[in-house]
């Protein structure tokens, strides 16, 4: 059984996640805007990533015998600067949701739950992952400086990304 603390820290969670989400099907909008298709259909699969974590955390509080509380999510921005200025935004996103896994983490073993510190130990891993990834699209954007034809390449590639979804557990 989940502590109330918990649980209510865990629903916080499922509403971060979908509001990544929800950010990065806004970001997929303005790069489909900008006719940077490659952009667009990365951020659509992270988006499709953060709707997988936001389900995780749900049936996880399901099992455990929580009640999910579902509340409003907050609107996404729809402009940015630059391409560059877009992928900065979802590492600094990237990074503020590894924070709130943190916190977590701290809480689960400040209340002795070992079974969420067990299962939040795979949004760790990931967050390392997710962090590198807008990070290397950041550097590779910084790195290509002013030669235009760099982001229309670096489009190709990224537009290559498919959404994997994950392997289905047994229980």
């Amino acid at each position: 059984m989940l502590n109330n603390n918990m649980e209510k820290a865990l629903n916080t969670q499922v509403n971060a996640e979908m509001y990544s989400a929800y950010l990065y099907l806004s970001m997929s909008a303005y790069f489909q805007a900008k006719s940077l298709g490659g952009f667009a259909s990365w951020m659509r699969v992270q988006a499709q990533e953060e709707m997988v974590h936001a389900m995780k955390l749900y049936d996880f509080i399901n099992e455990r015998g929580g009640r999910v509380i579902l509340e409003l999510i907050e609107a996404p921005p729809t402009e940015w600067e630059s391409p560059l200025a877009t992928m900065e935004a979802v590492y600094e996103h990237e990074q503020k949701v590894t924070g709130l896994i943190n916190e977590l983490v701290e809480l689960a073993l400040e209340k002795h739950d070992h079974a969420t510190n067990i299962f939040l130990q795979w949004f760790v891993s990931e967050q390392v992952e997710e962090e590198d990834s807008a990070n290397d699209v950041v550097e590779k954007i910084k790195l290509m400086g002013d030669a235009r034809g760099g982001l229309f390449m670096l489009d190709r590639e990224l537009g290559q990304r498919v959404f994997t979804p994950p392997a289905a557990t047994s229980k």
